[in-house]
């Protein structure tokens, strides 16, 4: 469950990011409710995301492979369903997928450098988030919704998605409704 509501007031700058993420994925994205409590937070992300998706020198396959190990790195249900959904768009196989979180046990499934990406991947990743209800709960009734936002945005910088993510308790929100590839555990590795 989430920590702050994803019921932001309709503006019509959220209802016209509403009208985007429903033409675009057939659904509002939680992240987007979430950020929507701050506008300014809410329009920097979208210009960010604009840009990010206008990168244009790794491989796409090599990308979406780094960006699940650290989803799953960090635990993200939500980052895991949707980088799924976005896995197959890619029309990379299914086992392969599946396999992210426990890439370190499979052999001959990833090639050396989709390995290197992953290690790499999970590296940046050492630090799990933390969070807990109550330091939210403080949180919001101390700074308020649209605060809050803004402060997990400027920690969960350097993980972005994933760590907002699981710092605003954000879920799965079935983009991958027989998605079964499940967040690494830390191990300690």
């Amino acid at each position: 469950m989430s920590r702050i509501s994803l019921t932001p007031r309709r503006t019509l700058f959220y209802r016209a990011m509403e009208w985007y993420s429903n033409r675009t994925y057939g659904k509002v994205l939680d992240p987007g409710r979430a950020m929507a409590h701050n506008p300014r937070v809410l329009w920097a992300d979208l210009r960010f995301e604009q840009a990010v998706a206008k990168f244009d020198k790794l491989d796409k396959v090599l990308k979406e492979l780094a960006v699940m190990a650290a989803s799953a790195r960090i635990g993200c249900s939500w980052c895991m369903d949707f980088g799924y959904w976005d896995a197959h768009q890619l029309g990379i196989p299914q086992e392969k997928l599946r396999a992210v979180p426990m890439w370190r046990e499979q052999t001959g499934l990833f090639t050396e450098l989709e390995r290197s990406v992953m290690e790499y991947a999970e590296a940046m990743c050492e630090t799990e988030p933390a969070v807990t209800d109550e330091q939210a709960e403080r949180l919001v009734k101390l700074l308020g919704e649209p605060a809050f936002v803004e402060l997990t945005m400027m920690v969960a910088v350097e993980n972005l998605r994933s760590r907002f993510n699981s710092a605003m308790g954000l879920r799965s929100q079935g983009f991958a409704d027989h998605c079964e590839v499940p967040p690494r555990v830390a191990s300690g590795s």
